[in-house]
């Protein structure tokens, strides 16, 4: 679902956060303490986008919040701390106001992303997942308005 302009709404994101939660496919590995994210999120996005939010996945990565200012685009991606085994991963983002919305997610080695939506004077609602680990933002970078955070396991 990577790169189109899909229209969703947020029912069709909880049905594929409940897909993806009942995947089932949780493997422990051991990661050496010295490695470390092999990309940005400016690599992941494009060297335009500037990162303007953030969120930890627990202890494993994060997701990133970056936007365009030449295009109006906001695009997310989830990176993880330690890359190396390919693990369940995550990112979305999507635009209440004018229901488009991008998302990734699959098994991934480094990173999940990235999603691209317009999103120029909008709010945004974005996330991302490592294994059982799921961050939710909602209501983004709204100007004074106060963004919700949700981070769970499953």
């Amino acid at each position: 679902m990577q790169g189109g302009n899909m229209r969703f709404t947020r029912s069709v994101l909880a049905a594929s956060a409940v897909a993806a939660l009942s995947v089932g496919t949780m493997t422990a590995m051991a990661s050496p303490a010295s490695a470390a994210p092999n990309t940005t999120a400016q690599k992941v996005c494009g060297s335009a986008y500037k990162t303007v939010n953030s969120a930890a996945v627990g202890t494993q990565g994060t997701v990133y919040l970056t936007y365009n200012a030449s295009n109006g685009k906001n695009c997310v991606a989830t990176i993880r701390n330690n890359p190396g085994t390919a693990r369940q991963m995550s990112a979305w983002i999507y635009v209440p106001d004018t229901e488009l919305g991008d998302s990734d997610e699959g098994t991934y080695t480094s990173y999940a992303g990235p999603t691209y939506v317009y999103g120029k004077g909008h709010c945004v609602d974005w996330g991302g997942s490592i294994d059982n680990v799921y961050v939710q933002v909602y209501g983004s970078n709204c100007a004074s308005l106060k963004e919700k955070r949700v981070t769970f396991t499953r």
